[in-house]
């Protein structure tokens, strides 16, 4: 479901003003605290002065319509992903963040001395501690312009290469240099695949470099020719980028407290660690202009964990994406709390990246 950046509270259709004042209070309780919620708490806590009977009436009008559910043998009720979904769509109020907020989430992605895939990871962190979720930033794969390669000398016959894209991310690569290989000779490797670059791809590059050893053209001696050879193959057969960076796992063992539930929070960790979902996290943020809500099992992504995502596109200047943001947490991650920031940091990012 698609998010604008601000909206008013309506009501859902087949709700009245009653009904939505009801399952309104109990998600919200349900988020601050998780426990079920009475119908004596709920008329002391509604404005509308309903008395605890009348409150019983409607609960099980609610829970007959698959909104809301008694846990074990409780009189408390709550929410169902169902109601969950129900009260995001119609019920959810949130806003704009303030600017001093605005200023804290760009500071902390601040990209002056460190790297993309730091600043990624800065605000994978920084999602996690907002939301008291898991965050997670997704860098697609890199298949644009090659910016500069640098080959710098470590130590015991051993060299790194930093790959610079156009689009501003840094990869490293560490290589085995041959033994014998003068200083000089890292150095005149990196000039020699600078000069080749002009725009091209690191694929493109391969290619005008295979060609010209062939063809004798590179006026590179064979210890330093082997070094380039080394440098471009390091990333050979290899998807460039493509990073999915999740900060907070433990948040969201937070509240398990059943073993099939512990279950599920481990298959989810294995299912972030897979290729295919980053594709499919990519997928369900090209649908969408803003930020997407999914509750339980309806991204497709983690079935039925017991988990919300909250994720948004990060796009260029171009409106291409360039990436994903957002946060896993429990359903009774607060929502209201969360889809400003993630919007925003999508934005921030999609600057960065773009």
């Amino acid at each position: 479901m698609d998010q604008p950046q601000q909206r008013s509270p309506k009501l859902p259709p087949g709700l009245d003003a009653r009904s939505a004042a009801v399952l309104r209070e109990i998600v919200e309780q349900y988020v601050e605290t998780g426990e079920p919620m009475g119908s004596r708490t709920l008329s002391r806590l509604l404005p509308m002065g309903l008395s605890p009977a009348t409150i019983r009436n409607v609960m099980a009008d609610l829970t007959d319509a698959g909104l809301l559910f008694s846990p074990h043998t409780s009189a408390g009720r709550l929410p169902t992903d169902r109601g969950l979904r129900l009260f995001v769509d119609g019920l959810l109020q949130f806003g704009e963040l303030s600017d001093e907020e605005r200023e804290r989430i760009e500071a902390a992605l601040a990209q002056s001395g460190r790297s993309v895939q730091d600043t990624l990871a800065e605000a994978s962190t920084m999602l996690s501690g907002l939301s008291a979720a898991a965050g997670i930033v997704l860098a697609p794969k890199s298949d644009g312009a090659v910016k500069h390669i640098e080959f710098v000398p470590l130590n015991s016959g051993r060299a790194l290469v930093v790959l610079v894209s156009a689009d501003g991310q840094v990869e490293n690569r560490v290589i085995e240099t041959p033994p014998g290989l003068p200083p000089s000779a890292l150095q005149e490797a990196s000039n020699y695949l600078n000069a080749q670059l002009s725009g091209l791809s690191l694929a493109e590059l391969r290619l005008r470099v295979a060609a010209d050893m062939k063809a004798d053209r590179s006026a590179l001696d064979t210890l330093t020719a082997g070094v380039v050879a080394a440098g471009l193959a390091t990333w050979s057969g290899e998807e460039r980028g493509g990073s999915l960076i999740v900060r907070g796992q433990g948040r969201l063992l937070a509240d398990i407290d059943q073993v099939e539930k512990l279950g599920a929070i481990q298959h989810l960790f294995e299912r972030l660690e897979a290729q295919e979902t980053m594709l499919k996290l990519l997928e369900l943020a090209d649908r969408s202009d803003g930020v997407r809500i999914f509750i339980g099992a309806e991204s497709g992504l983690f079935g039925a964990a017991g988990v919300s995502m909250v994720v948004a596109p990060a796009r260029n200047r171009n409106d291409r994406i360039v990436g994903a943001i957002g946060v896993i947490g429990p359903t009774r991650i607060n929502y209201g709390k969360i889809i400003p920031v993630v919007d925003y940091t999508a934005r921030v990012i999609g600057r960065l990246l773009g």
